[in-house]
């Protein structure tokens, strides 16, 4: 497996590599590190998804060992080929290669053959009382279960019905094959958890040749054991399934792994459970699994985060016992970073308000010298048409500014970007609205290039767009989808949706920008200079382009205007 750049030449360390270390040392598992990446495709991965994946191949890259791609695919009625294709691509898109590539599908005949092993050593039956008999049976946390009617079915009577259940001559729901362990054990797993369940469904790889499909509970220590997995790394909520991974695989003897549990990522503001976030899709609530404010990494791609953002921020949390929120500020803040090395700044103007230039000359066109990208001089400059009429944006101008405001106004000084420096003369409104239409100012000749040759002070420096030259844009300006910090925290009886963010998606049908972007093609990226980072939608044409926000930058006086509450 690769990186197309590896995320640290030396990562911190963290318990999983101190793990790993002193079984090296130990010479366990003859030194190799072997991982796995296990994920169901019954949805789109997501932004949890990445720490995962980043952690199993880093480690894999790290030691120098394997790490396997393997689908937990033993729920036919909810996965499908869709998912898988979308995993591989998200998995190749954050830049990573599998060693291998399994189905959980691949091993149905070897794990069938340890469940008739289990029947023969007396360690598993099959129950035929219903779901809800089987749930109260089990106890609770402080009360032992208590055994069913046929806990005790002779070994000969349970091969028999667990073959006809192959065969496929029971319905849904008739019979499960259960583990005999403990039903006075203290952690709920272990008392005699379900192993088999009949579904007559076909499945996306193995079409109708199985009828009983194994929980993942059972299938996935199996699959470590068969693949020789030395470290299988789990989200904590595995912990307590730990002692039935390792119960399973002793019973029979076979090559055991490690399996170790890591605090998964909890994003503010995000929502991280794949059902309720199919249901944002089903709904409609969202355009797709690729909707730019879905926490899917499909999502995050179409938005403009970059997989060298996702790795870095992956590291920079790092990995920890303890679940936690992380604020969706660290997240952000690794993307600008990112995009800020990468991304050429480019002017554009998203809600615009007209400026003539009265004493520039009609008919007149400069072409002024923009730098690309300040942090990259390799990027080089280009030319940007400078004319008599332009845009600027409306909050960069106020009629009646206050004290801390000083951008443009009337009889107020500012300087234009790679540009000149100009005065506002007058305002031409609406009659009947009042609104403003358009500013008329004047421009000081001797200024290009925003200096003074008497060196006059201007505080302020705004960006702008030639009127005639400029190229329209749909720009969509995304946020949060929740408006709420911790989702997690909402109440399963309690209508979540409500929560969702009625201003995660505004679109402007017609921003004006500058001319180098005429050409700008699905997945181009770019700084729109004071705005933020902006990415060309995979839906853009050369007759409609549409831009995404990725990300906004900071703004000083927003929080000015929000601290003083106007």
């Amino acid at each position: 497996m690769s990186t197309e750049e590896s995320p640290s030449a030396t990562p911190p360390t963290n318990f999983i590599r101190e793990i790993i270390d002193a079984d090296n040392v130990s010479g366990k598992f003859d030194r190799r590190v072997h991982t796995r990446f296990p994920p169901e495709p019954n949805g789109y991965l997501h932004i949890g998804h990445a720490k995962s994946i980043c952690l199993n191949f880093g480690l894999a890259l790290k030691y120098g060992g394997q790490c396997n791609l393997r689908f937990d695919d033993t729920n036919p009625t909810k996965e499908d080929v869709e998912y898988v294709d979308s995993i591989q691509e998200d998995v190749r898109w954050l830049g990573f290669q599998w060693d291998n590539l399994f189905y959980a599908s691949d091993y149905f005949e070897t794990i069938y053959q340890y469940a008739e092993r289990l029947i023969e050593k007396g360690l598993a039956y099959v129950d035929s009382c219903s779901t809800e008999e089987i749930r109260q049976m089990r106890g609770t946390l402080t009360q032992p279960g208590t055994p069913g009617p046929y806990r005790d079915r002779p070994i000969a009577e349970n091969q028999d019905l667990f073959r006809r259940m192959r065969a496929g001559e029971f319905p849904d729901g008739t019979h499960v094959l259960r583990a005999k362990i403990d039903l006075a054990h203290t952690n709920m797993n272990m008392r005699d958890p379900l192993l088999y369940r009949i579904r007559h469904a076909e499945h996306h790889r193995t079409g109708n040749k199985w009828c009983i499909y194994p929980l993942y509970d059972f299938t996935h220590g199996y699959s470590d054991s068969i693949e020789r997995v030395t470290h299988s790394i789990c989200t904590l909520e595995f912990e307590n399934h730990r002692p039935l991974y390792d119960w399973l695989i002793d019973v029979l003897d076979l090559y055991h792994p490690q399996q170790i549990e890591f605090a998964r990522l909890n994003l503010t503001h995000m929502m991280m459970s794949k059902r309720k976030l199919l249901e944002l899709v089903e709904t409609g609530s969202v355009s797709g699994w690729d909707d730019p404010r879905m926490p899917t990494l499909a999502g995050i791609r179409r938005r403009g985060y970059t997989p060298e953002a996702m790795r870095a921020f992956c590291e920079e949390i790092g990995v920890t016992k303890f679940n936690s929120l992380t604020e969706i500020v660290v997240l952000e803040n690794a993307v600008r970073a990112d995009l800020n090395k990468r991304s050429n700044r480019v002017m554009a103007v998203i809600n615009p308000i007209k400026v003539v230039l009265e004493n520039y000359p009609e008919g007149q066109v400069e072409e002024l010298e923009a730098v690309n990208n300040p942090e990259d001089p390799s990027a080089g400059t280009r030319l940007v048409p400078f004319s008599r009429e332009l845009y600027i944006e409306r909050d960069d101008f106020m009629e009646a500014p206050p004290k801390q405001f000083f951008r443009l106004a009337p009889g107020r000084e500012v300087r234009l970007r790679w540009g000149y420096l100009i005065t506002c003369q007058s305002v031409v409104k609406d009659p009947v609205t009042g609104e403003i239409l358009e500013l008329r100012c004047t421009y000081d000749p001797l200024t290009r290039g925003g200096n003074a040759p008497d060196g006059r002070k201007v505080k302020s420096t705004i960006h702008w767009v030639s009127a005639p030259h400029a190229v329209e844009a749909e720009v969509r300006l995304y946020d949060h989808l929740f408006e709420i910090a911790n989702v997690a925290d909402i109440p399963e009886n309690e209508d979540w949706k409500k929560y969702l963010n009625p201003k995660s998606l505004v679109v402007v049908p017609a921003a004006k920008l500058e001319r180098s972007l005429a050409n700008a093609k699905p997945g181009d990226r770019c700084q729109f200079e004071r705005l933020g980072y902006f990415c060309v939608d995979k839906l853009s044409t050369p007759d409609k382009l549409v831009f995404n926000r990725t990300v906004t930058l900071k703004d000083d006086w927003a929080k000015l205007q929000k601290k003083q509450g106007g």
